[in-house]
């Protein structure tokens, strides 16, 4: 694959293909911006963008011959002329190859452009890992468009295929060993991180997942609750790899914040598949953080394209962990349309615990901190909505099992008996649980038991 970043293709045209009746909640208008600002954030300079409507998609260019003449005479009228067509939306192997021989220029359909966008970006081992396997099993989709000017024969072995078909299969097996050994490689990740999760579950810290549309305000958001410096821009996909901080709750209730990467519309199934390990944190999470950008013209459909890939991770609607929406740059609304996200926002904390199909909703700006108070709470009490008052009888030495209790329970009263410590916290089962494992001297005491020992 040509890089289209080299000098002498930085120019490129933007086309959206409006398909008729496949728009959905989008205007296509907005689905062009949105391609733009794909393009920019490789750094591609964009002389011209369009819409091209699309009544029936046709086998062999997907727009009509008159969309497609008008392109190629757009193209010959820039000097210098653009070596780059981004077609905003999915291109058969067939169309790819009779749109760039029509065009006379390189053609990068959605996939190619995430894609190129992911290589450019990824940054740690396993996101280069997860950006090879997806550009091959890209590839090899594509293999036809690489031979089809070479002899193609009926199919078979030996010598009764054509020398095309022979360098086909040849590449494709090729490619079909890159990709076992890179999925071996990411296997090898996926199991250091199902460790790493492990001693997370034993440490215990809940994990809260920051999910959302690409450029909604995660890693800002991130930022400001973990006073880190994530790289965080104006920018589309600013964040691949997976970040992950600890911070403490306003009840001194120590959580870990993971930062993960936006999504998008049509996300291509390669990098579903692909960043299937990075984005498994979301799955662990004990609580999802929905980012969105409210001020975004498109925020509903943005909402939609979100709630479709988490289920496509197998997070539905009847998911049973709590899911906060956190509604994000009202310092970008006007005064009415401010007081209505939140309006919005304290109707839904009549639920008090939320759900993926209907969260509960603090209304915030990630810049400015308005509301991120609020939103704290929110996550706290998701956190400790299933929580017990337990009291539990510490026999000396308790230095160890007090320090336990007090990093990862909300303690609240401690006293004296004889030797023994009797503590009164509040937890979760699952709290109180990997506690009498790792402390299996102490035991639980009946809560009046600490009363007994004031009188």
């Amino acid at each position: 694959m040509t890089d289209p970043k080299t000098a002498e293709n930085l120019y490129a045209i933007v086309v959206h293909p409006a398909l008729r009746g496949e728009e959905g909640l989008r205007d296509p208008e907005a689905r062009l911006e949105e391609a733009v600002g794909l393009a920019a954030a490789i750094d591609l300079k964009i002389v011209a963008a369009d819409v091209a409507p699309v009544v029936k998609p046709r086998p062999a260019t997907l727009m009509g011959a008159g969309k497609v003449e008008e392109i190629r005479t757009k193209l010959d009228s820039f000097e210098p002329r653009p070596a780059l067509v981004i077609v905003d939306g999915a291109l058969t192997p067939v169309q790819h190859r009779n749109l760039e021989r029509e065009w006379d220029a390189k053609v990068l359909d959605r996939t190619a452009l995430i894609l190129e966008i992911f290589g450019d970006r990824a940054q740690t081992a396993e996101g280069r890992l997860q950006v090879d396997l997806a550009h091959l099993n890209y590839q090899r989709s594509r293999l036809v468009r690489s031979w089809t000017h070479l002899e193609r024969q009926r199919g078979g072995a030996g010598f009764l295929g054509g020398p095309g078909e022979r360098q086909i299969e040849s590449d494709r097996r090729a490619l079909d060993d890159k990709i076992v050994r890179l999925k071996k490689k990411l296997e090898d990740v996926q199991h250091t991180r199902t460790l790493q999760r492990a001693k997370r579950k034993k440490a215990p810290h809940p994990v809260i997942a920051l999910v959302g549309y690409t450029n909604a305000g995660k890693s800002t958001l991130f930022n400001r609750l973990t006073q880190s410096g994530v790289m965080a821009e104006d920018l589309l996909f600013a964040t691949l790899d997976p970040t992950m901080r600890a911070i403490d709750l306003p009840s001194g209730v120590r959580a870990i914040l993971s930062d993960t990467v936006g999504f998008i519309s049509d996300l291509p199934t390669q990098l579903v598949a692909a960043f299937r390990a990075t984005l498994e944190e979301v799955l662990e999470a004990d609580v999802i953080v929905h980012v969105r950008d409210i001020a975004h013209p498109d925020s509903d459909a943005q909402r939609a394209d979100v709630v479709k890939v988490l289920g496509e991770l197998g997070i539905e609607d009847d998911d049973a962990r709590p899911v906060i929406e956190a509604l994000n740059k009202i310092d970008l609304l006007d005064e009415d349309e401010r007081l209505d996200a939140e309006a919005v926002a304290r109707l839904s904390e009549i639920r008090r615990i939320g759900t993926l199909a209907a969260p509960v909703g603090a209304a915030i700006s990630a810049v400015t901190g308005d509301g991120v108070e609020r939103l704290l709470a929110l996550i706290e009490a998701a956190l400790t909505a299933e929580h017990e008052t337990v009291t539990l009888r510490l026999p000396s030495p308790f230095g160890a099992a007090r320090a336990w209790l007090h990093e990862r329970a909300d303690i609240l009263d401690e006293a004296a008996s004889g030797e023994d410590l009797i503590i009164t916290a509040r937890m979760s089962k699952k709290t109180e649980g990997q506690f009498l494992k790792l402390h299996p001297q102490a035991v639980a005491a009946p809560e009046d038991g600490l009363a007994e020992k004031r009188a």
